[in-house]
């Protein structure tokens, strides 16, 4: 059924494609890549860690308005703008994308194009490819106007705390709190390079940190004193030997440890951080509960193991803190939304299968309104670490596929 409407709307596709004003902004991303590719490489040489996008955002912010367009920074921290102007009482449709990234550069060379035409370098493709997206689709929609056709509708959102423990808070702010909360329709997330996948349904996360505390001391002059990070230890080992693999699908990952002072000191404090993820809600509280088993386990392995030590309290006590929640979601199969794309993807050539992945998606997804995550075309890898690169090969047709999916919601 999915092929047959594919098939069947692609001549609309094609009537929107010719229609005047959206023709020649179509050709806008090609005809500007060099303009499009010194943005991307302006944009990431601006560190913006989690928590930290504020220096990014004003750059952004100030490149709307060179553009004419009406922006603002909100109090969450997000940049909004509105190509020409806000409609009003209108109903929106959002394309957006995040600020933060997982490492930052540290100085404009961190930032480089190889002799290859990659951009290399922390961030450059996530979320680099999609706030250059943004940009380009600003500049694209204020050079050739399209307003006659609605698109006054269109908001665009550079937003904050998409990755780590941001947990959303940008997109939670926009969709909950932000005085467009109400108006806002639909979602186009753009997240990442490619045009491969078309995430519609939100993968649930929840993550947690666990602090064990107790006396520390001396390695030989207290010994016997129960030791945070052999009890933290023992939760992970624990953890990772009682998670049952199958269906629905779910992963888990310790990715940060930290505690101990000196290699002959006795911790008073170890901490680990742990992400949870599955397809299914059920099994996410499972693993929770599964958490909790282990870190009251370790305890009594760790508090049991000496006899108590004369002159100090031996043992060892623990908090256990939820610090991030996704939650999950998915697109309909009959959304006009996923039907639209579709019928793009048929006119562009592009083939692109629907995944399920943790984006800004999830918060409009849990929500019940419509939204997709995908990528700002192009090629890249290494996201999340410091060989991260990015190509701009074809990144003219995703920014196509984007801007002809707004011109069907338009309708």
């Amino acid at each position: 059924m999915a092929l047959l409407r594919r098939a069947s709307a692609a001549p609309l596709t094609a009537d929107l494609a010719s229609a005047d004003g959206l023709r020649q902004a179509l050709r806008f991303f090609a005809r500007e890549r060099a303009w499009i590719n010194a943005q991307h490489l302006e944009l990431c040489r601006i560190p913006a860690p989690t928590f930290f996008e504020q220096k990014r955002a004003a750059w952004m912010f100030e490149q709307f308005r060179a553009m004419g367009a009406d922006a603002k920074i909100d109090r969450a921290g997000n940049v909004i703008c509105f190509p020409y102007g806000d409609p009003g009482g209108n109903q929106l449709i959002a394309v957006t994308a995040h600020l933060d990234t997982v490492l930052a550069p540290r100085q404009n060379d961190d930032i480089r194009i190889g002799p290859d035409g990659k951009f290399y370098g922390p961030g450059v493709a996530d979320n680099g490819a999609g706030l250059t997206g943004l940009l380009a689709l600003a500049r694209a929609l204020r050079d050739e106007p399209i307003d006659h056709l609605g698109a006054a509708r269109i908001v665009l959102c550079a937003n904050v705390g998409e990755e780590g423990e941001g947990n959303l808070s940008g997109m939670r702010y926009l969709c909950r709190q932000s005085s467009l909360a109400s108006r806002l329709e639909t979602f186009l997330v753009l997240d990442g390079p490619g045009t491969a996948h078309i995430t519609s349904k939100a993968l649930g996360s929840r993550r947690y940190e666990i602090v064990l505390t107790g006396p520390g001391g001396h390695s030989w002059a207290d010994f016997g004193v129960a030791n945070p990070i052999h009890a933290i230890s023992q939760v992970i080992a624990a953890f990772a030997a009682l998670f049952v693999t199958g269906e629905p699908r779910a992963s888990f990952n310790f990715g940060i440890i930290e505690g101990g002072a000196s290699i002959n000191s006795i911790p008073t404090e170890a901490r680990t951080k742990l992400d949870l993820r599955s397809e299914s809600t059920s099994r996410l509280d499972e693993l929770a509960e599964l958490l909790t088993d282990c870190v009251e386990r370790a305890l009594e392995i760790e508090n049991g193991r000496i006899p108590p030590f004369p002159g100090k309290p031996p043992r060892v006590t623990a908090k256990l803190r939820e610090i991030g929640f996704r939650p999950g979601g998915a697109l309909p199969a009959e959304s006009t939304l996923l039907a639209a794309l579709q019928s793009v993807d048929a006119f562009l050539g592009i083939r692109a299968l629907p995944d399920c992945a943790s984006t800004d998606a999830n918060i409009p997804l849990s929500l019940g309104l419509p939204a997709v995550s995908i990528g700002a075309g192009g090629q890249g890898g290494g996201a999340h670490t410091p060989g991260e690169w990015y190509h701009p090969e074809h990144r003219d047709l995703a920014l196509r596929r984007v801007l002809l999916t707004l011109a069907h919601l338009l309708q």
